[in-house]
């Protein structure tokens, strides 16, 4: 009985949540960075693949409130470049949950046409996690209502990196010259090129820092630091961010008339 009593509170809460939002204002950009997956496991003395596997169902809770809220771009860190300095099993086990989830949701993406956007260095992962990858991006390309971009093998850093090198290599070729250089042309080498720069990003597990994720695309960004682990982030506590967000006045360096800058 109490167990039921608990999923009606929840049910309650939600609502009650849902009603206070203004729907005009929502974000139409959410980058996530989903931390917390193996303290979870550990306080429940459980292995680490347990806790990116409700990491994994934490992820659908927060899929499925965007799209009943119409949010068109979600951004989530999926694996960074070091990520890759972590024990071999785990990477295998990381790389295995990804297919997995992958080919449950492929169908998925296609019924809310999703399209699913991988960034990062992408040659990196091994080949059939490559391949799934890719497949799933080039069918799913053409959706435009809502867009789902993954980092995988992702540093910020990196990215950058690699876009001042190809611009440089414009510039060598000749097709480019320094003084054409400008914020729109850089990003145009960017992975995310063509996604709208995040409204809100959201770090859970009570870390407050960005850890390498977005650094360029997140320069006028709301940040938002919860202490819940990203498993247990569900579909209260993503309407509890986006309720704090609607609090927020974002300028964008301007001054608000009749308030100090």
């Amino acid at each position: 009985m109490d167990e039921f009593q608990g999923i009606e509170s929840r049910h309650i809460a939600e609502d009650e949540l849902r009603g206070q939002l203004d729907l005009e204002s929502l974000p139409q950009h959410i980058a996530i960075i989903m931390d917390g997956n193996g303290r979870w496991a550990a306080q429940r003395s459980l292995p680490r693949i347990a806790g990116h596997k409700e990491g994994l169902r934490a992820l659908q809770d927060v899929l499925d409130i965007g799209y009943e809220l119409n949010i068109p771009y979600l951004t989530i860190y999926a694996f960074s470049q070091e990520n890759w300095n972590r024990p071999e099993t785990e990477i295998r086990l990381l790389m295995g949950l990804l297919e997995q989830y992958l080919t449950q949701e492929r169908q998925r993406f296609h019924e809310r046409h999703v399209r699913f956007l991988p960034i990062g260095r992408l040659e990196q992962l091994p080949s059939p996690v490559h391949t799934l990858v890719t497949e799933v991006a080039e069918e799913t390309c053409h959706y435009t209502t809502r867009t789902l971009a993954v980092a995988l093998s992702y540093g910020g850093r990196a990215e950058i990196i690699d876009a001042v090198q190809q611009l440089a290599l414009e510039v060598q070729m000749g097709s480019l010259s320094p003084d054409q250089i400008n914020e729109d042309r850089f990003e145009q080498h960017l992975t995310t090129w063509g996604l709208p720069d995040p409204d809100l990003l959201i770090r859970t597990s009570g870390e407050t820092r960005i850890s390498n994720f977005l650094p360029w695309q997140i320069a006028y960004t709301e940040l938002y630091f919860t202490r819940t682990l990203w498993p247990d982030f569900r579909r209260c506590e993503t309407l509890l961010a986006l309720l704090d967000y609607q609090k927020r006045e974002r300028r964008f360096g301007r001054v608000t008339q009749g308030v100090p800058s």
